[in-house]
């Protein structure tokens, strides 16, 4: 028979269930998973090899975690997937506001009620997606929402006195007994309502408006934190950390290749997108890239992080930013273009915390250094490097493009430019197509119009060409013949 088909406590009794608390769920089925070589928490890539195991040796531990690490790292991800460590289903006890264990009750409502009933006991069963409890640390939380407090009208209507316990309404941690309870950003919790955790935590005590109950709670506690927090807005008060058993650091992925499965996976797109709208395995590395180097930017403040959500907003943005053109043009096909990366600045604007300096720059223009020193940074993986310092005199092996600049006028790219059209003028540069074919010979087709491309960016980042942006594309040109005409 199925467990959840058992409606009484005598029924459950005579199947022979054993409770267990919940960390020892957690334990158990962990050491489960280990056992058969299963992967514990799926989808979070780029922890294989730090957090994680640092995680599982927390649960071995049975501990009281605090995940410590900087925005947009996978912590409360990392919190809610701890759910499928649960057992899938538990028993309580009809009715309990705190989800009493019908062997081993707590409240004085399951008690009297099994005194009462005996083995006709009414049960029901929660399922795990159920014991997951989470709540944002603000300044306003108290202590009333978090542990509970008297209920004036419960007295009234029971006719019960204020030093009766059953007045209490209980707050949200009593509720996730037997439950995971996340507290995200802990710092920001003031201190007096840290130090009502205490007791929670190492005793089970609770105290409500002078009430001491003796409610021996069954959770495992998950709190974040920002590094940040404990000098801009708050900290964890020392007696509470001393409670926490493990305190694990997470980070940002620590390579591409790790950072565009992250994107690939969590960026929300639509089918047609995705069917319609071809992306250059480029498009991919350089979004990554633009993270990176805002991590290490002047302008970006490097306490507050670079979220990895960045990437995943800027990949969203242009894909809608070459839907758009392809809408437009009344196409059904497209592919990604350099040019649709100016599509995705609201992105990266929205998502960094800019230094002194980067704000009297402005977050667009941060937004824009950004993109060029993620070209910059991969341009010598697909072409020759150029040096910072050459020989005014010495060869280049960019010398043909840039003859071929010199002695026309220039060369205009719109945005909204057909497919046909754009890949007409692309062609048009012969010297781009010598040096595709020369250090890129293995290029897919598809790919190549993106590589030219990328190719210009990289010589106007490298300060080999010019490119100006007017009201419906970019324009590229000479550098020196820009400059004299400027004169």
């Amino acid at each position: 028979m199925q467990i959840q088909k058992i409606k009484t406590l005598g029924t459950l009794v005579a199947s022979g269930y054993k409770s267990k608390s919940i960390k020892d769920e957690l334990r158990d089925n962990l050491i489960q998973k280990i056992k058969n070589n299963e992967t514990t928490f799926e989808g979070i890539h780029g922890y294989e090899n730090t957090v994680i195991p640092e995680l599982e040796r927390a649960i071995l531990s049975r501990h009281n975690i605090n995940f410590l690490g900087l925005r947009g790292q996978a912590k409360t991800r990392l919190a809610r997937m701890m759910v499928n460590l649960l057992d899938e289903w538990i028993p309580v006890v009809k009715g309990s506001e705190i989800n009493d264990d019908p062997l081993n009750p707590i409240s004085r409502f399951a008690k009297k009620a099994i005194e009462e009933h005996a083995d006709d006991t009414r049960i029901v069963w929660v399922h795990r997606e159920e014991r997951f409890f989470e709540k944002l640390a603000t300044p306003d939380v108290t202590v009333a929402d978090l542990i509970g407090d008297v209920d004036p009208i419960k007295a009234a209507n029971l006719k019960l006195s204020y030093a009766d316990d059953r007045v209490i309404h209980y707050g949200m941690i009593p509720r996730a007994n037997r439950s995971i309870f996340v507290i995200n950003e802990l710092p920001d919790l003031q201190a007096r309502i840290q130090v009502a955790l205490f007791n929670i935590l190492q005793e089970g005590d609770i105290q409500i408006r002078g009430f001491k109950l003796r409610l021996p709670l069954d959770m495992q506690f998950i709190f974040t934190a920002n590094p940040e927090d404990y000098t801009n807005r708050g900290r964890i008060v020392t007696p509470l950390k001393d409670r926490i058993g493990s305190q694990i650091l997470t980070h940002y992925p620590e390579t591409i290749e790790t950072a565009k499965k992250i994107t690939k996976q969590e960026a929300k797109l639509e089918a047609a997108q995705k069917d319609n709208i071809y992306v250059p395995e480029l498009v991919y590395d350089l979004l990554e890239q633009i993270g990176f180097e805002a991590r290490n930017s002047e302008y970006v403040d490097a306490k507050s992080g670079v979220s990895a959500r960045l990437s995943i907003s800027a990949f969203e943005n242009i894909m809608s930013t070459a839907e758009r053109r392809m809408l437009k043009s009344g196409k059904d096909k497209t592919s990604v273009r350099l040019s649709d990366f100016m599509g995705v600045i609201p992105a990266i604007t929205g998502k960094i915390e800019l230094v002194y300096e980067g704000e009297l720059e402005g977050a667009a223009f941060v937004a824009e250094q950004l993109f060029g020193a993620a070209i910059k940074t991969l341009f010598p993986e697909y072409f020759p490097k150029i040096d910072k310092l050459e020989r005014p005199d010495a060869p280049s092996a960019y010398d043909e493009i840039v003859t071929w600049f010199f002695e026309g006028s220039g060369f205009e790219l719109l945005d909204d430019v057909s497919d046909e059209d754009y890949k007409k003028q692309l062609d048009e540069i012969a010297p781009l197509n010598n040096l595709i074919k020369k250090h890129q010979p293995e290029i897919k087709p598809e790919d190549a119009y993106f590589l030219k491309e990328f190719l210009l960016w990289g010589l106007v980042a490298y300060k080999k060409l010019s490119k100006h942006r007017f009201t419906e594309g970019y324009q590229f040109k000479d550098p020196y013949g820009s400059y004299i005409s400027g004169l």
